[in-house]
């Protein structure tokens, strides 16, 4: 077995941060093969045919209208994609799933419904339900006969899900669960017909459970008025001893937060694909409009500052592309790794969505904000008209606000990414002592001068070593000095997991510019290489920032100083004119009328 086999097989999630990476084992979206190109198009073109030219009526909640898009989106198999053919589904593989919600993830509202559909509406019975649950109600869930919906945010409890308030009690005769509380921000749950509703047994036990549309004492409020996805059913559910049949418990008692918090994992993945899609639809509408808007007596497509904007959009969604399917690369193969060592089914995509925690939380953050910064940018290229409901951007910018929110809030997958790395690293499953001592020491020696290789990228390749490095040693640092009190210190913990995202991003860019390089020549990928290096130049800036931000907050003395330093030299890369590889990126847009790359 060649060793590049061997690392492609034993990479573990966070492990990315004390081992170097391959071009060879890495996937990229140019691997994608015939059938899922074909699966992404198929996609593009429904939402082209069938969703963007009824987006007013969407947004105006047409009653019956969602519902039947859904149905006509089952027929064409995008909501059983990663189903089991036995239940109704195509049985597709992991990366076939995350590309369905990229090619629909320009549907505005649409997207919004289908992702809560198939994702947190479907998933938890697929992967937690009892044969006779999954019988009953995944083959309909599958083909969109029946739509799903999930409740697990309340009033008081939003990041703090355990804080809920709902409670289940077994009744007299030992038949149903009776269920009391209620449930808001349910997404389709203005229509669905199965939902996950999360409660506790006695006030105690969090758990979940299987509600139908219909069942005794279960109520909704009416449609809410939202600032932005206005066309996806939002509603509050009540609940007022709710009569749940006792076979309708899902997974185990007191176990709800196993399901809640694994799901979420998968969403997170899900959701970047999602918003990178729309962020792309987003950038070729505002390449089209300047090219067509004239000021000055030219097309403003012309000017730099317009340039700089388009470029820097599509810097943005590229590198979020080369993490988001590098890291779905890694599930699917750990999936497979799992069935293969006897795991069943749904233990073993859980399992290696879990395994990549770290970076399915990284991808969320990234994600929604690059479709922020798209669309914010995109509202400013259309100026006062990109303030006008006449044009789509308008909605983008009001759709995109949530993303931070849901799924977890960023800030919450901030401080996840870097709780996750260091539990792993206490429990043994990440050795991050041994890469932190090296660095210690090396902040203790002469600094080598020169990247040591003359190849082909290696002033990158050393950097974001040296921005692993920086990692180390501020979280090393930051662990040591604040100890059990770091939970507390949030903001130093934000800042070391903008650190790994910059680092992770800038990586996984870099990883893909060679492989295309090693694969068509340096011209056919001079934009990637652009791309790559702009980005990787600006984080550098970004994690001195972020790190000097940490070091100053638990430093002092010669320690602070020593550190500084060794941040300094840890982000210090060659000169490059970022300027004009802007310009050239957004050339290519320009050329092409689209985001293509």
């Amino acid at each position: 077995m060649s060793t590049a086999t061997e690392i492609k097989k034993v990479m573990k999630g966070g492990e990315w941060l004390i081992r170097e990476s391959s071009p060879a084992d890495t996937y990229i979206p140019e691997d994608f093969n015939e059938e899922q190109r074909m699966v992404l198009e198929m996609c593009n073109t429904f939402v082209d045919t069938e969703v963007l030219p009824n987006l007013d009526r969407i947004d105006n909640l047409e009653k019956g209208l969602m519902p039947s898009l859904m149905d006509k989106a089952g027929e064409q198999g995008l909501l059983g994609t990663s189903i089991p053919e036995e239940y109704n589904g195509l049985g597709k593989d992991f990366i076939t799933a995350t590309l369905v919600n990229e090619g629909l993830g320009a549907g505005h509202s649409f997207s919004v419904a289908i992702a809560a559909h198939t994702g947190i509406g479907t998933l938890p019975i697929l992967y937690f339900g009892t044969d006779a649950q999954k019988s009953k109600y995944i083959p309909k869930l599958a083909t969109g006969e029946w739509k799903g919906a999930y409740g697990l945010t309340e009033p008081n409890s939003g990041s703090d899900a355990l804080g809920a308030k709902t409670t289940a009690k077994l009744s007299a005769d030992g038949k149903y669960y009776l269920l009391n509380g209620q449930k808001c921000w349910i997404t389709n749950g203005g229509f669905a017909d199965v939902y996950t509703v999360f409660a506790k047994i006695d006030g105690e036990k969090f758990t979940a459970f299987i509600v139908e549309r219909g069942f005794e004492g279960f109520t909704q409020g009416p449609e809410e008025h939202k600032m932005g996805i206005k066309g996806s059913s939002t509603v509050q559910l009540y609940f007022q001893d709710c009569k749940v049949p006792v076979e309708n418990l899902l997974g185990e008692a007191g176990k709800g937060h196993v399901i809640a918090f694994n799901i979420l994992n998968i969403g997170r993945l899900k959701l970047c694909a999602a918003a990178l899609g729309g962020a792309k639809k987003a950038l070729t509408d505002s390449v089209v409009y300047a090219k067509t808007r004239e000021q000055f007596k030219q097309p403003i497509s012309n000017f730099g500052a317009i340039k700089h904007k388009l470029a820097e959009m599509a810097i943005q969604i590229w590198v979020g592309e080369s993490a988001l399917y590098r890291t779905s690369k890694w599930v699917d193969d750990k999936e497979h790794e799992l069935l293969e060592s006897g795991k069943p089914f749904n233990e073993a995509l859980l399992g290696a969505a879990e395994e990549f925690a770290i970076e399915c939380a990284i991808l969320k953050v990234f994600g929604s904000e690059a479709l922020d910064f798209v669309v914010d940018e995109g509202v400013q290229i259309h100026g006062g008209n990109g303030f006008s409901a006449e044009y789509n951007i308008s909605r983008a910018y009001r759709d995109s606000r949530i993303n931070r929110i849901y799924e977890g809030t960023n800030e919450i997958n901030r401080l996840l990414t870097l709780d996750m790395t260091l539990k792993r690293a206490m429990k043994g499953r990440l050795d991050l002592m041994g890469p932190a001592m090296k660095v210690s020491q090396e902040l203790m020696s002469i600094p080598e001068f020169g990247n040591g290789e003359d190849t082909p990228f290696a002033n990158e390749k050393k950097l974001i070593a040296n921005f692993k490095k920086a990692i180390l040693m501020t979280a090393g640092a930051a662990v040591q000095k604040l100890m059990m009190k770091i939970d507390s210190e949030q903001e130093i913990l934000m800042n070391i997991a903008d650190m790994a995202i910059d680092t992770f991003n800038a990586e996984s860019a870099l990883l893909r510019t060679m492989k295309l390089v090693e694969t068509q020549g340096e011209a056919a990928a001079q934009a990637q290489i652009d791309m790559t290096r702009t980005y990787i130049s600006d984080s550098a800036d970004r994690i001195l920032k972020n790190g000097k931000d940490a070091i100053n907050a638990f430093a002092s003395g010669d320690e602070q100083r020593m550190m500084l330093l060794g941040l300094r030299r840890f982000t210090k890369g060659e000169p490059f004119n970022t300027k004009e590889a802007r310009r050239r990126i957004a050339d290519r847009m320009i050329s092409e009328n689209k985001y293509f790359f």
